[in-house]
């Protein structure tokens, strides 16, 4: 049974108003549903969904920057991919009820697609990426923001800060018998949004480099490429 389609519901769980109507209907809209419903004579949310997955991981790559300036890349890399994966949108959809205000063809609703995780993070990404065009980056990257923050929170929670200076201190400590040692090799950047880049060096060779907003995170930064580089 095709839901009523009901914008004000959808709008009040994501705290966004449409202007156009149609781009949140369409965001909705499964290709299913036209090809049975409209005769494929009509738009559905394919389009939308591949502008959403863009804006999506601009909007979480922003905010994870600038929530955590001491985090290396790595874990920035990390974090997005938890949040922006499928399981991850698919759990938001989820608590939107996105799946019951879905337009789908009658044989892919049977076929149980209002719980079908791909469909619900696709559902997702366009509804986001209606927004974007319904009310520019600003207020999808509010959206985003505001639905995504407490999974952003939890990813980053499972490593909170995960110490790579420690872990390759005990490397080298295990199997040499000493530690490596640190090196700055750059500041730059005006003072208040100063950029450094580090070395960390074992028997005078380079084995890593990073850089951070600070001289902690560009060590870090050097270990953790380190690390890498060693597969420890």
């Amino acid at each position: 049974m095709t839901p009523e389609f009901n914008p004000a519901e959808i709008e009040k769980r994501i705290g966004y108003c449409f202007a156009c109507k149609d781009l949140l209907r369409t965001a909705l809209t499964h290709r299913s549903y036209v090809n049975e419903a409209m005769e494929g004579r009509g738009d559905y949310n394919e389009r939308l969904e591949f502008l959403g997955d863009a804006v999506l991981q601009l909007a979480v790559s922003r905010f994870i920057f600038d929530r955590y300036p001491d985090l290396p890349e790595g874990d920035l890399t990390r974090i997005r991919a938890e949040v922006v994966s499928e399981k991850g949108l698919a759990v938001v959809a989820q608590q939107l009820e996105l799946g019951e205000a879905l337009l789908f063809g009658r044989g892919e609703d049977r076929s149980g697609g209002r719980r079908k995780a791909s469909l619900l993070s696709n559902a997702f990404e366009a509804l986001l990426g209606a927004v974007f065009r319904d009310g520019g980056f600003d207020a999808a990257t509010d959206v985003a923001e505001r639905l995504l923050r407490e999974r952003i929170e939890a990813a980053q929670g499972l490593s909170a800060w995960t110490d790579y200076k420690t872990r390759l201190q005990e490397h080298f400590q295990g199997r040499y018998g000493r530690p490596p040692a640190y090196r700055m090799v750059s500041v730059t950047g005006p003072e208040h949004d100063r950029i450094y880049r580090a070395e960390v060096v074992f028997d005078g060779e380079v084995v890593g480099q990073g850089q951070g907003r600070t001289k902690k995170a560009a060590q870090q930064a050097a270990a953790c490429q380190a690390l890498e580089a060693l597969e420890v």
